[in-house]
């Protein structure tokens, strides 16, 4: 595993260093002899047919706590440490890298314009990809309303990402802030929480080779899970969001024509599928410590990505901004240095294709009282 660990956890730890939060009681998600769980006959045929190994083997998918665990921990944190509340509020100088990475973009796309496939798909993996992830990443800090906080100024947080959006063709900014405060509030359940992966996801990519599928159309299936998984009206930003990305689109046809429009596009699908940095979206909340929720990377990559690896010290504080999260670590020791963290986004997304005991189904996910609920989704 991709794993550091300083001292010994199974899970997250109070001041004292000993487990709080998850005395709760496992149970399995996904087993074929269980009523809740998924048959494998409707697609027997179709993995024998590929010859992989479709074993279903669940015991990894664990239902790992009934509550979301970083509210208690921002609470008793708050208690011991007040002087945090000092890190929360905006940081508009997001506003200036941002702005950096979009014009970098639009001058690229006239660099591009004329250049070989071959040149395009390799710039496209190695720099619009870092810049058009780098943008999503923002786009996140955003979503958080971390650039002009909650006030009159709040609806300039959704100017600012609509502007971080346009390299990436899709227009996404907006439904990804409304279904990510999802996220926040019901982390681990599962039929809210869009970011864990359906139980057919769960179900279809087991082997390493339908890992790797699932990692390179990754974009395609985070993009459209949270309007099959748990879908939300329409609104109005959406629209705009839509109308302004097809402005920008048509005038980088109009302007540089197709291979410009293409390098967006193959570096927003690159970059966040088969890419080192596509290693946060496994790192984050997937099972590489039986029973933690919540996984940070500490790394050089985090410079490039807004701090997004400060995962942990993220979820105890959404409010408190990516330029502040080192000093979140820093203040309050106890709570984050003895927590098992990552230190590659490669070797991460290495264990996921590899490692047997990985794979979407290996996602924490929180229980209801009544498992009846739990439907395949």
């Amino acid at each position: 595993m991709a794993m550091k660990q300083n001292g010994h956890s199974n899970g997250f730890l109070n001041g004292n260093g000993t487990s709080k939060l998850h005395g709760e009681k496992l149970q399995h998600r996904g087993k074929s002899n269980n009523s809740n769980g998924v048959s494998k006959k409707p697609f027997k045929w179709f993995f024998s047919f590929l010859t992989l190994d479709t074993k279903m083997k669940s015991n990894d998918d664990e239902w790992m706590y009934s509550e979301e665990p970083h509210s208690e921990r921002r609470k008793e944190i708050l208690d011991k440490h007040p002087e945090i509340k000092s890190l929360m509020g905006p940081d508009p100088w997001i506003v200036v890298p941002v702005t950096i990475s979009v014009l970098s973009q639009i001058i690229l796309c006239w660099l591009i314009k004329d250049a070989s496939w071959v040149t395009l798909v390799a710039m496209a993996y190695c720099i619009g990809g870092v810049f058009n992830h780098s943008l999503g990443s923002a786009i996140h800090e955003i979503g958080h309303n971390l650039a002009f906080g909650h006030g009159k100024y709040a609806w300039w947080n959704r100017v600012l990402s609509l502007w971080c959006n346009l390299p990436l063709v899709v227009p996404m900014a907006i439904s990804y802030k409304k279904y990510h405060a999802d996220h926040h509030r019901y982390l681990g359940e599962e039929m809210q929480d869009v970011d864990i992966p359906t139980r057919l996801e769960a179900y279809l990519f087991r082997h390493p080779l339908t890992k790797i599928i699932w990692l390179f159309f990754h974009p395609v299936i985070h993009a459209i899970r949270p309007f099959y998984k748990s879908p939300k009206p329409l609104t109005g930003w959406e629209i705009i969001n839509t109308i302004v990305q097809s402005i920008f689109v048509i005038v980088i046809f109009k302007c540089f024509g197709a291979k410009a429009l293409i390098y967006l596009v193959a570096g927003t699908m690159l970059s966040l599928g088969l890419h080192p940095l596509a290693g946060h979206f496994i790192s984050e909340h997937y099972l590489f410590t039986r029973g933690q929720a919540t996984h940070s990377y500490y790394g050089p990559l985090n410079f490039i990505l807004y701090n997004v690896g400060y995962h942990n010290e993220h979820h105890d504080f959404p409010y408190i901004p990516y330029t502040r999260l080192p000093e979140l670590k820093r203040l309050a020791p106890e709570y984050y240095d003895n927590l098992p963290y990552h230190s590659s986004w490669v070797k991460v997304v290495w264990d996921f294709i590899f490692d047997k005991n990985m794979g979407p189904h290996a996602h924490g996910v929180g229980y209801p009282k009544d498992l009846s609920q739990v439907q395949l989704s």
